[in-house]
């Protein structure tokens, strides 16, 4: 029995900024590329590609994650990205050159098109996409996390990990390169 795809959804009447503000709530620009605000309904942390998806690979409970260019926004409670500098501290990673940022209120990024829906090449894409309902966002307990919510320690120091992982294989390569075109000195 042959498989076949289906079709992808139409463009919705009020496009995608419209989708976010019915189905999800969230706050959304329109235009093209239609942007979401941050620091109202959820924050986000920032970090490169290859440290978003290993990230991933190990299995870390998330909220929705999604993927513009070489960079990765993981979906946390509003209110993380204040506590971001204090808790890489205290786990530790306080004054290690990490790529992990968070954005908070003020702060926007690119809306994937709705699941489902036809991505423009080079558009963000979601990885774990937001499901209409509930959203369950990592969180500290006194931000309003729950039992059933992800721990916002745990995905940070994931994240922090990751980040280190991830520079130090970057600097290896390029030191690598480096070294092999060097010429030999000999005296």
């Amino acid at each position: 029995m042959p498989f076949t795809v289906p079709s992808p959804r139409t463009p919705l009447e009020g496009g995608d900024a419209q989708w976010y503000r019915s189905e999800l709530g969230w706050d959304a620009t329109d235009g093209s590329p239609v942007r979401l605000a941050t620091g109202t309904r959820f924050d986000v942390l920032e970090l490169p590609a290859d440290a978003g998806a290993a990230v991933l690979r190990r299995g870390a409970r998330t909220g929705p994650v999604a993927l513009s260019g070489a960079t990765v926004h993981l979906l946390v409670a509003a209110g993380s990205a204040e506590e971001l500098p204090g808790l890489l501290d205290w786990l530790e990673w306080g004054g290690v050159d990490l790529d992990l940022t968070a954005l908070g209120a003020g702060g926007v990024i690119p809306a994937p098109p709705p699941p489902g829906c036809r991505t423009p090449q080079g558009a963000a894409v979601w990885l774990r996409p937001p499901a209409a309902g509930r959203l369950r966002l990592p969180a500290l307990a006194g931000l309003g996390g729950s039992g059933s919510a992800p721990d916002l320690v745990r995905l940070v120091d994931t994240a922090a990990t990751e980040c280190h992982r991830a520079r130090l294989i970057r600097t290896a390569r390029t030191n690598t390169r480096k070294t092999r075109a060097q010429p030999l000195a000999f005296s």
